[in-house]
């Protein structure tokens, strides 16, 4: 008996620990698990609010931690003659938070700040005047060093020889030569000019030959103005008042035109222009035009009115370098009007084409 006794007892023994262990821990008062929110209390019902329903936004902003001021739009103000309601509740600001005024927080779309920054109404500081490098070298030094700084970077005296025209020309006329270039020295805005040109035939010598020692002022940055004399060699010796322009004009047309007054009255014209039309690197093709004009007739000069001579060439150069570069062409030149008289009269060809060979070079 007492052995069946024990062995019903037994099982009831071994099931009373599983049995606590099986119990519902939510039923635990005082004892919410993890992620299990506690049921609300029955005994305490809530009370009606007195406060007419507000948005969402301030809802959320009410859930907010104490001490967090979170983004959102601000309490309504009053209306008119009304006072704050007591029940609002009161958000509370962290330390350092009243300095945060204006301030836009991120997400918030509204205006960053009230107030603007002042300008100061009033003149800039004039410029300095002195130079701080002389507080710590020799003043002396520095002011030959800023004149040298000054001549190098614009003020500096410069040279430049360039002989455009030195050709060999054979025609129906006899075989010739022609010349015509400029020397210059100065600086960017004034400048010393000397010019020279003429012509001549193998048989017959110099035909015509000038030259002219003229003083340049740029005017513009492309337009010298220039002035000077002009002295004939050939074929009447005559002294001219010389007063030219130089040009550069849009696309890279050089143009150059002077008038000349002679010391028997005598006034004339010129008008030149070149364009270099940049076939390949190395490859140029210039087309040349030269008009010349008087405004009377000279028969010691073989020049009559008007238009006297007109002269259209067309030169091919090839450079070597920049400053030396051969070149062939074609030249078509011819005497109108009463100069065409004159040179008819004296045995000469008014009108002539010849092919040239020369060279440009410059330094």
């Amino acid at each position: 008996m007492t052995r069946l006794a024990l062995a019903a007892v037994l099982p009831l023994i071994w099931a009373g620990p599983a049995a606590a262990q099986m119990m519902d821990k939510t039923a635990m008062p005082g004892m919410p698990m993890p992620g299990m929110a506690p049921p609300p209390a029955a005994d305490k019902p809530a009370k009606p609010s007195r406060r007419p329903a507000r948005d969402a936004a301030t809802a959320k902003t009410d859930a907010a931690p104490a001490g967090m001021d979170m983004p959102g739009p601000a309490t309504p103000a009053p209306a008119s003659g009304g006072a704050v309601n007591d029940a609002a509740p009161m958000m509370a600001m962290p330390p350092g938070a009243a300095g945060m005024a204006g301030m836009r927080m991120p997400g918030q779309t509204g205006a960053a700040s009230t107030t603007e920054p002042t300008i100061p109404d009033t003149a800039p500081p004039p410029p300095a005047k002195d130079h701080l490098a002389d507080l710590y070298y020799d003043p002396a030094a520095m002011t030959g060093a800023r004149r040298m700084m000054l001549a190098e970077m614009g003020g500096a005296r410069i040279s430049k020889a360039m002989l455009n025209l030195a050709e060999f020309r054979t025609g129906a006329k006899g075989d010739g030569y022609r010349w015509g270039g400029q020397a210059w020295f100065g600086d960017d805005i004034h400048r010393l000019v000397f010019r020279s040109e003429g012509e001549g035939s193998a048989k017959g010598g110099l035909e015509t030959g000038e030259v002219q020692a003229l003083f340049s002022r740029a005017v513009g940055r492309y337009l010298d103005l220039q002035g000077g004399v002009r002295q004939d060699l050939s074929p009447r010796g005559r002294t001219y008042l010389t007063l030219g322009a130089q040009n550069l004009l849009p696309y890279w047309f050089d143009v150059e035109g002077a008038l000349f007054l002679s010391t028997k009255g005598e006034l004339l014209a010129r008008a030149e222009g070149t364009y270099d039309l940049r076939l390949f690197q190395r490859v140029v093709l210039q087309p040349r035009v030269e008009l010349n004009f008087a405004a009377r007739n000279s028969p010691q000069t073989r020049t009559g009115s008007g238009l006297s001579n007109a002269e259209l060439g067309l030169r091919l150069r090839y450079e070597i370098r920049r400053e030396f570069a051969p070149y062939v062409g074609v030249s078509w030149d011819r005497r109108l009007g009463p100069t065409a008289d004159y040179w008819r009269a004296a045995g000469e060809r008014p009108a002539a084409t010849t092919f040239v060979v020369g060279l440009r070079a410059w330094f």
